[in-house]
């Protein structure tokens, strides 16, 4: 794959593909680093700028650790791999392709079994509170899916959750993980973060025992529009850009 890469030219939708490549490379890295994913399991894709519906994903098989951009592999919407060594995991498909058939502004479709986030998900009645300064942001960009008991083995599951994900950014998938979309690779795996830390604040609040404190409601932000547009979410990834270039330069290779 790296050679065919490589041997490209110069155009800028083969640099915009390249650059996101490496971006994608990298939040795999710092998954890794999080303990985000799942074994050889779990899987993120990113639509190719461009006329040309493909996207790019982990082939099967791979520990996010060892993932490098040019790892990468090219699928069309209808999941046949169109460049690049490897397989198509099924799960992956249903779920991505759907999510990014069903809705062109999920460019990025990140989906992982982070600690808390998925704790939350095994929890009756395990939602957001509005009790940390984060929730603020967040609740109104979450749906939860409390109808989905096996993993996800065709299109119909697919559209499903593709359909109740609508225009929402988080899917906390009961029992399951997490779904995130966003517009770029800095901002899903940014919102990832932030709700997996919030994820964490309150599961560890609740092992205490003692109630929460609930935050006044008229603060809440109603904002479900491009969550970089609220955050540094690029700047984020740079950061953790600038540590995998000192540690893991391998990354976007």
């Amino acid at each position: 794959m790296t050679a065919v890469v490589k041997s490209l030219s110069n155009s800028k939708a083969e640099e915009a593909e390249w650059e996101l490549r490496c971006d994608m490379a990298a939040v795999f890295r710092v998954s890794a680093r999080l303990g985000w994913n799942e074994q050889i399991g779990n899987h993120n894709s990113a639509m190719i700028p461009g006329d040309d519906p493909l996207f790019v994903i982990n082939p099967r098989g791979y520990l996010f650790q060892e993932l490098k951009a040019s790892d990468l592999i090219v699928c069309d919407l209808d999941g046949k791999v169109l460049r690049g060594t490897g397989e198509l995991r099924k799960v992956a498909f249903h779920i991505h392709a759907r999510i990014h058939l069903a809705n062109p502004k999920a460019v990025v479709v990140m989906h992982v079994h982070p600690q808390y986030l998925t704790a939350l998900s095994m929890l009756d009645g395990g939602e957001f509170r509005l009790a940390h300064h984060n929730n603020l942001l967040l609740n109104d960009r979450i749906v939860y899916d409390t109808q989905g008991y096996e993993p996800v083995h065709d299109n119909e599951e697919g559209d499903r959750i593709a359909s109740m994900l609508g225009d929402k950014t988080i899917m906390v998938m009961g029992g399951h993980g997490v779904s995130v979309v966003g517009a770029t690779v800095h901002e899903a795996f940014d919102e990832l973060f932030i709700a997996e830390r919030t994820a964490m604040y309150q599961v560890t609040a609740l092992s205490t025992g003692l109630p929460m404190r609930e935050l006044p409601q008229k603060y809440r932000r109603g904002y479900t529009g491009p969550w970089g547009d609220r955050v540094d979410a690029r700047m984020h990834l740079d950061a953790w850009r600038r540590i995998l270039d000192r540690e893991e330069p391998d990354y976007k290779t």
